[in-house]
């Protein structure tokens, strides 16, 4: 269970200016073994996943479960976001029962620069606000990451603490719909 499994699936596509979130379609599929394959996705991520492996793991149609948005500009995948309950197991909760729901996000790197993580970062807090109204949403990210911390607070997360995994200093925030202006 991450969160969304009361949550009616996949949602109609979300609109922004610029840009749809949308549950994954088939031609997605090289967009995503692409996005995991990136050296430059994977800098903060523990490394790209070889390309071989994932053409050979990746289904047809990569990524199609509750919480899990293509992020598409003018018909093409650029990113994903997911929303997936944090695993208990690892450090950095804010709720007794570790049930927090995750923000997590992945653009290709030809997309960096141009404000769509922001964008539809926000649009996915708005409908997962208006989807489970007064959850906790959280997100961890490495310190390191300058773009992915101010991000972060661009979109009303407030740090939490820090704690060391995966070999790196990581930066652990919370948000909440009932105290952010979106």
């Amino acid at each position: 269970m991450n969160g969304l499994e009361h949550v009616v699936w996949p949602p109609a596509p979300i609109r922004t200016q610029r840009l749809v979130l949308r549950e994954s379609e088939a031609r997605d599929r090289v967009a995503f073994v692409d996005l995991f394959a990136s050296p430059e996705v994977g800098t903060y991520l523990g490394g790209p996943r070889p390309r071989d492996e994932l053409e050979r793991a990746v289904p047809e149609v990569p990524g199609r479960r509750p919480g899990f948005f293509v992020i598409d500009l003018d018909g093409a995948m650029i990113g994903v976001i997911t929303l997936d309950r944090r695993d208990a197991g690892r450090p950095g909760h804010v709720r007794p029962d570790a049930g927090e729901v995750e923000l997590g996000y992945m653009l290709l790197p030809e997309a960096w620069g141009c404000g769509y993580a922001a964008e539809a970062c926000a649009a996915a807090l708005d409908w997962f606000a208006d989807a489970l109204p007064g959850e906790t949403l959280v997100l961890c990210t490495q310190t390191a990451h300058d773009r992915s911390l101010r991000l972060a607070a661009k979109l009303g997360f407030t740090e939490v603490e820090r704690f060391e995994e995966y070999g790196a200093q990581q930066w652990f925030g919370v948000w909440s719909s009932a105290t952010s202006s979106g």
